[in-house]
């Protein structure tokens, strides 16, 4: 089965505008743009059969050519990455089995997390999308609670049945717990991992649905499926000892630093 990655980036971020430019300093002092360490985590993953940057800007596309990136040009009128990868599969033929959407703003996503992905829509094949769920430690689930007090959207996190359908992605922290988990300690909540892997008939029927009142209040693009009753397949990747955050704020860029130098990331 052949697989597209899709790396989807867009400058007019309404939280974060020009966010893929954004430089991110490594471990060794070598600061990369979030689009260069994006395409970096991207061309990790193996089983691949095309990765490609889609962008309407070309302030993108001059950056991600420069570091050999291939961009495919989308229109601005796509409202989120899902309807971006759409866009650039069909304007690519069309000749791919799964689509895979690596979102432009999660540089430390291990290779595996999208290999186990993958493996786990082609394990389900009546599954026409799957997105990966890690379960938060409780440095990861504090850092949440942190974002909220705070007032500002950090990441996703999701709930799931006994079949790993998705019942719910929130920007709260879902399910609620009281109880206070120190840092290594395994937590009942799941970050959503923005990763999507979908067949083709997913993204054929996303654009074509108006975003419902979920998708709009939450501003999560995958609720789009949950509200016109197309289950999600969540599947539960490991961490390995690897850290794992989203660049979603300005306030990020410390967090997503500090990280890199633990992990020893250039």
């Amino acid at each position: 089965m052949s697989v597209l990655l899709v790396i989807p980036a867009r400058y007019a971020s309404t939280r974060y505008p020009g966010k893929p430019l954004v430089e991110l300093t490594g471990a060794s002092g070598e600061k990369k743009s979030l689009i260069r360490r994006s395409w970096d985590a991207a061309m990790s993953v193996s089983g691949v059969d095309k990765v490609v940057v889609a962008t309407d800007d070309d302030r993108i596309r001059t950056a991600s050519e420069a570091f050999g990136a291939e961009v495919v040009m989308t229109s601005e009128s796509c409202a989120n990455g899902t309807e971006r990868c759409a866009e650039a599969l069909e304007n690519l033929g069309g000749q791919y089995d799964i689509v895979v959407n690596l979102q432009g703003d999660a540089p430390l996503t291990p290779s595996w997390f999208v290999e186990d992905l993958i493996k786990g829509l082609r394990a389900h094949p009546t599954a026409e999308v799957a997105t990966p769920v890690l379960r938060c430690d409780g440095r990861a689930l504090n850092g949440f609670l942190a974002d909220r007090r705070d007032g500002r959207v950090g990441g996703t996190t999701a709930v799931f049945g006994a079949d790993k359908k998705a019942l719910y992605f929130s920007k709260e922290v879902v399910p609620f717990t009281s109880q206070v988990f120190s840092d290594d300690a395994a937590t009942p909540v799941f970050h959503h991992v923005g990763v999507y892997a979908y067949r083709p008939t997913a993204l054929d029927a996303y654009p074509k649905w108006p975003a419902g009142p979920l998708e709009t209040l939450e501003g999560l693009e995958q609720l789009r499926f949950l509200e016109r009753d197309r289950p999600v397949l969540c599947v539960e990747v490991e961490a390995r000892g690897r850290q794992f955050w989203e660049l979603n704020n300005p306030e990020d860029v410390p967090r997503l630093e500090i990280m890199m130098r633990e992990m020893h990331v250039n």
